[in-house]
């Protein structure tokens, strides 16, 4: 298990184990039955590539009326809850002192990808991001604090977990592409990211 640190991102490479991973990938069942993946449209209207939904009082969403947190997905029922085994990894890495209010959970077929972005439509940037990774690897790309200069890409492979806090809390970053069908974890192939965030 390596501890990196790349322009303050705080990256756990193989935080979770095989085991410990298929472990979560069951956990994770009931919550996308309970509130099935959607394909998100950005307020201009363009579809994303990835598809996605949420665990937590609160979900994140987006559409034409804006990005923004919300109680209900959009089916209208409210989010499950987030599984113990997620909060744990918070609670270990993340802080023990406060619960997230969401966990974004966001699935990438082959093709998909996620621009540089900022997570920003929290109300208290002092609380870390806590992101897992799993299933195939994904090419991470991490830029600065406004757009534009230099960036530098890592790969991020199941098990992966990165703590965006500090300094860091407001970088930009995102995925390029996926290995698709890297690895075995999901039946289907693609790849999990789960994004744990306090939003209140």
């Amino acid at each position: 298990m390596a501890r990196l640190r790349v322009r303050g991102f705080d990256i756990r490479k193989a935080w979770l184990d095989g085991p410990a991973q298929t472990r979560m990938i069951e956990c994770l069942r009931p919550v996308l039955k309970s509130a099935p993946l959607f394909r998100p449209v950005t307020p201009s209207g363009k579809d994303m590539s990835v598809r996605m939904t949420s665990a937590g009082s609160l979900g994140w969403v987006t559409d034409k009326a804006g990005y923004r947190y919300q109680s209900q997905h959009p089916k209208g029922t409210v989010w499950p809850a987030i599984p113990d085994q997620i909060m744990d990894i918070w609670r270990q890495l993340g802080s023990p002192d406060r619960d997230p209010d969401c966990c974004l959970i966001n699935y990438y077929g082959e093709g998909a990808r996620m621009g540089l972005h900022q997570d920003k439509d929290e109300a208290d940037f002092s609380w870390p991001v806590l992101s897992i990774s799993l299933g195939d690897d994904a090419l991470f790309r991490i830029g600065n604090p406004t757009r534009g200069g230099r960036t530098e890409s890592i790969w991020l492979n199941s098990g992966d977990v990165v703590v965006m806090g500090g300094p860091a809390r407001l970088t930009y970053h995102g995925i390029d592409r996926i290995r698709f069908g890297s690895s075995k974890l999901l039946p289907k192939g693609g790849r999990i990211n789960l994004t744990l965030r306090v939003a209140r």
